[in-house]
């Protein structure tokens, strides 16, 4: 049996955030695109079968969404130049710092994608490398790879050295 549409949300809000966060940058796009993948979600509900991994789902949902709104950015005129970025998040959710989304933006973009699905989304390699195209090594290399520039640039911040 399918449980409710709410009680998805409450679980599974979250990751879609972080996912969105990840992909977009810590910015009101990835809130539009967290909105967006959970409208698109609600319409699809009723056609969903009860055995499907409602996470992996949800974070597809969301991946199609956030590429989405990357096409929107390069069509639109961005108002302000850097918007104000909370470490907490106005639903709740602990976020982390903001220097942290930027380290995770300055990844090269197969690398953010393969930590933002798989670490952040819940998603195996096989469905990370699904969604971006690859295999599994080659997305669990870029994961690897990203997580290990990541530590290197939150130690040299910590350290006050330079980032990688």
């Amino acid at each position: 049996m399918k449980q409710p549409f709410e009680i998805a949300v409450e679980q599974h809000g979250a990751t879609v955030l972080r996912v969105c966060r990840a992909v977009l940058g810590a910015t009101a796009d990835a809130d539009d695109a967290w909105s967006e993948t959970f409208l698109a979600a609600l319409r699809a509900w009723p056609d969903l079968d009860a055995d499907t991994n409602v996470e992996a789902w949800l974070v597809r949902v969301a991946h199609r969404k956030a590429i989405d709104v990357t096409r929107a950015r390069a069509r639109r005129a961005v108002p302000v130049e850097h918007p104000a970025v909370d470490a907490v998040s106005t639903d709740g959710v602990p976020g982390p710092e903001p220097e942290l989304w930027d380290a995770v933006a300055g990844l090269p973009e197969r690398q953010r994608l393969a930590v933002a699905y798989h670490y952040l989304g819940g998603l195996t390699h096989r469905e990370t490398a699904d969604l971006i195209g690859g295999t599994a090594a080659a997305v669990r290399r870029a994961a690897a790879d990203g997580i290990k520039t990541l530590r290197r640039t939150v130690a040299a911040r910590q350290t006050g050295g330079e980032a990688p």
